[in-house]
This record gives C-alpha cells, sequence and structure tokens, in this order.
C-alpha cells in the first residue's frame, strides 16, 4: 500500500447479494492494518459465531491498537444474529481480538433492523459496564465523528 502499510483480507460471517438471483456469488470481508501507527482490525458486516473469527485474528495478528466493530442491526435475534452481532458480543470481540480500543460501528445512520436507532450505543454503553470494559475503550463513534486514540499500550503482541 505503501508508507510502510499492509492489508490483510480477513473472513467474516454474512450473506452477500446484490440482485435477486446473485445470493452467494461474491464474497464478503473483513480487514487488518498493518501501519506505523499500529495494527487496525476493521471486521466488517459480521455475526459474532462463538467469537471464531477474533480468536482468529488475535492468533494470526497478536493484537490490535483499534478495532472497529459492528453494533446495530441486531433484531430480531433468530434472524439476524448469523449476520449481525449485537453490542455485547462486540464487546467480547473486542476483546477476543486483544483490541486496546474499539470503535462501534453499522449504526445510528438510518434504522436498518427492528431495534430502534439509539439502542446500540445505549446497549454499547450497559455491555461495557456489565463486562468490566472501561467506557473510554469501546466508543460508538457518529458519522462524522473525531477520536484520537492514546499512544501508550496501544496494541499486545
Amino acid at each position: 500500500v505503501g508508507n510502510g502499510a499492509v492489508i490483510h483480507v480477513e473472513p467474516t460471517h454474512h450473506w452477500s447479494a446484490r440482485a435477486a438471483r446473485d445470493r452467494r456469488m461474491a464474497l464478503w470481508a473483513g480487514f487488518v492494518i498493518e501501519a506505523p501507527g499500529g495494527k487496525v482490525y476493521f471486521a466488517g458486516d459480521t455475526g459474532f459465531h462463538g467469537g471464531a473469527n477474533y480468536r482468529l485474528m488475535a492468533q494470526k495478528h497478536g493484537g490490535f491498537r483499534l478495532a472497529i466493530l459492528p453494533i446495530g442491526a441486531y433484531e430480531p435475534r433468530w434472524f439476524m444474529a448469523p449476520q449481525h452481532q449485537n453490542p455485547e458480543e462486540a464487546v467480547q470481540g473486542m476483546t477476543l481480538c486483544n483490541a486496546a480500543h474499539a470503535a462501534g460501528c453499522h449504526w445510528g445512520t438510518f434504522q436498518l433492523t427492528d431495534e430502534p436507532i439509539e439502542e446500540p450505543a445505549q446497549r454499547l454503553a450497559e455491555a461495557l459496564e456489565t463486562q468490566g470494559v472501561p467506557e473510554a475503550r469501546f466508543r460508538a463513534m457518529r458519522p462524522g465523528e473525531v477520536w484520537d486514540l492514546p499512544q501508550s499500550g496501544a496494541e499486545s503482541g
């Protein structure tokens, strides 16, 4: 890519379709970006699936300065769980992939599924408290919001 950056294409759990007759004809992916400032994991649009991909990312890449994780479009669970994780699973994913910080995406722009549009951010705050993760480590980012990440303890591994 340049300037010492490397991009890895990584697996996610989702379905694909661009039109009525092309289901499963394209692949979906997440990305790991290795740059001088640290490693970033963008999980893509994904279901949790017991955290398998998060464990794989920690095993392959050691840890991350930042993970960008989806937190919205998860209701109803009986239908959405295979392709969209919920905020509680995103917090687990942050821990499993050994990310120092995480930014929540895939929420708040428009209502995609049955949960209220602001619910993902509210449930993220509750999940962080329940799972004992400081709220300063995982933010539900809004479009256009900027977050200057701390430099110390940027990543493990």
